[in-house]
């Protein structure tokens, strides 16, 4: 019903930057939160940022001040600016959506593939 297809993730050094992409498609009728979530290895999977269909967001403590979470409802898109990154931001990446895909009933949640980050020298 609603595909999402994430990008930008990769390797990068201590300190630097990566910025995420999740764009949805599919049988959308309208979108409330995105966000963004995370998976270490022998960890369970953890918030990292959401941001409401209004621009509120709500951040992990861990990623405060490094990291901002936008959208673009034009494109169906969220986006994550990972600045400052550390080695124990390393992960794979999920985006998640809440969305309606008819008028009527609540909205049901969806998940992207994954995409993996490594923050190493």
């Amino acid at each position: 019903q609603v595909q999402l297809v994430e990008s930008g993730g990769g390797l990068v050094q201590p300190g630097g930057s990566l910025r995420l992409s999740c764009a949805a498609s599919g049988s959308i009728f309208r979108i409330n939160a995105m966000g963004w979530y995370r998976q270490a290895p022998g960890k369970e999977r953890e918030l990292v940022a959401t941001i409401s269909s209004g621009g509120s967001t709500k951040y992990a403590d861990s990623v405060k001040g490094r990291f901002t979470i936008s959208r673009d409802n034009a494109k169906n898109t969220v986006y994550l600016q990972m600045n400052s990154l550390k080695p124990e931001d390393t992960a794979v990446y999920y985006c998640n959506v809440d969305c309606k895909t008819t008028p009527w009933g609540a909205g049901a949640s969806f998940w992207g593939q994954g995409t993996q980050v490594t923050v190493s020298s």
